[in-house]
């Protein structure tokens, strides 16, 4: 390492795809800096359930849990710090990665991996959902079955927290009235025919909060509205990215890697929404912490 760097590696963000770049790094002798602003897996603690992650890990909340203790362990060894803090730019030179600090401090590394992932899409950000005065909706994703037995639960949205949550809840007793756009049709396919979902094509639907719950109003292709009240309406809209200043942004909020200053990696969801698995982001953190390694490595650069 360069006496003028603070690490051989910046890692920006302790999820899935962060702690996988940091243990990866601390494996090869690399000494790597996490950054994170709130804590080591956070997103992750939300997710009421798991079924598609190798491990057979059941709840986000467990998964979080072993992720901080493979950063313990590794922090042991003296070559991963966790730094907390919030990041408000990351920038490459010829010479180095530079990650600066809400509080003034300005980090530097032979590279960094940004892996701030991605963020629950509220009802502002879908325009095909009018919500007045609600602002948030709870994620699908973070419901816990026993509290949605025996209540009427509309769900904005057929992103694919929706499979997980079927299967991982196979026999939680819930109906959901999923409303989602003809652009989500696609996504349909994993749980059409689930007895325990209505699917319904809309072109738009409008909320109010009653004393009942919340009214609905969902317009239908066809023509026509469909008007009724629910005691819950969980969000499963999709996601937007997490994206640091500094990163280049494709039209699409995304982080396109090929854009990026050489000495700047982005790893998991932030590089795109096809592949947001993650296990696929604990693979991407991975390989974004072997690159440096491999251009340091005389004739492997």
């Amino acid at each position: 390492m360069s006496p003028s760097w603070d690490a051989d590696l910046l890692v920006v963000g302790a999820g899935p795809a962060g702690v996988a770049a940091a243990v990866m790094a601390s494996s090869l002798r690399m000494t790597c800096v996490v950054v994170e602003a709130e804590e080591v897996g956070a997103k992750l603690r939300a997710i009421g359930a798991l079924e598609n992650v190798p491990g057979g890990w059941s709840t986000g909340a467990a998964l979080a849990e072993a992720l901080a203790g493979d950063l313990a362990r590794h922090q042991e060894l003296g070559r991963v710090s966790v730094l907390s803090g919030r990041v408000v730019r990351v920038a490459g030179h010829d010479d180095r990665a530079e990650v600066a600090l809400d509080d003034g401090r300005v980090l530097t590394a032979s590279a960094a991996v940004v892996a701030t992932g991605v963020t629950a899409l509220a009802p502002e950000d879908a325009p095909w959902v009018e919500a007045g005065e609600t602002r948030w909706l709870p994620p699908l994703w973070w419901a816990a079955a026993g509290d949605l037995e025996g209540r009427r639960v509309v769900v904005l949205g057929a992103d694919r927290p929706l499979g997980t949550w079927l299967r991982a809840h196979p026999r939680a007793k819930v109906h959901f009235d999923v409303l989602f756009p003809e652009a989500d049709r696609y996504k349909t396919d994993e749980v059409a025919g689930n007895p325990r979902l209505g699917l319904d094509i809309v072109d738009r639907v409008t909320i109010a909060p009653v004393p009942e719950g919340f009214r609905i109003s969902a317009w239908r292709p066809g023509g026509g509205v469909h008007n009724f009240v629910v005691d819950t309406v969980l969000g499963n809209m999709g996601s937007k990215p997490a994206a640091v200043p500094g990163l280049v942004v494709g039209a699409d909020g995304y982080c396109p890697p090929e854009e990026q200053h050489p000495r700047v990696l982005v790893a998991g969801d932030l590089k795109g929404a096809r592949m947001q698995r993650i296990a696929v982001a604990m693979g991407d953190g991975s390989r974004a912490a072997l690159e440096p390694y491999y251009r340091a490595q005389p004739g492997l650069g």
